[in-house]
């Protein structure tokens, strides 16, 4: 059975700020920190931190959230040169995606 999970990257409309997050469904998780009705996700809230600019895709939860920790460590540095590895420009993914 394929399993889909994702490590995701959003930043805001001035690209100053990112947040790392995992999921098991990217599409339904951006429409939550877009809408954020119930203020659940506080960060993405305080900084309008809903466009996706970089995710990577997992068979396996553990090795996705291993995958986020690592990520969460990194330098701004190191997060905007891995964001820059698949997305140069920083354009915003949101329309794009499409769950596999």
């Amino acid at each position: 059975m394929d399993r889909n999970y994702f490590v995701y990257i959003l930043t805001n409309k001035n690209k100053t700020v990112v947040y790392t997050g995992v999921t098991n469904d990217l599409e339904v998780r951006l429409t939550q920190h877009r809408e954020n009705k119930d203020n659940k996700f506080a960060f993405t809230y305080k900084y309008n931190c809903y466009y996706l600019v970089y995710f990577e895709h997992f068979q396996y939860i553990e090795h996705a959230i291993e995958r986020e920790k690592e990520i969460k460590g990194w330098t701004r540095a190191k997060k905007n040169a891995l964001i820059e590895t698949e997305n140069k420009n920083w354009d915003f993914l949101n329309d794009t995606i499409t769950e596999e």
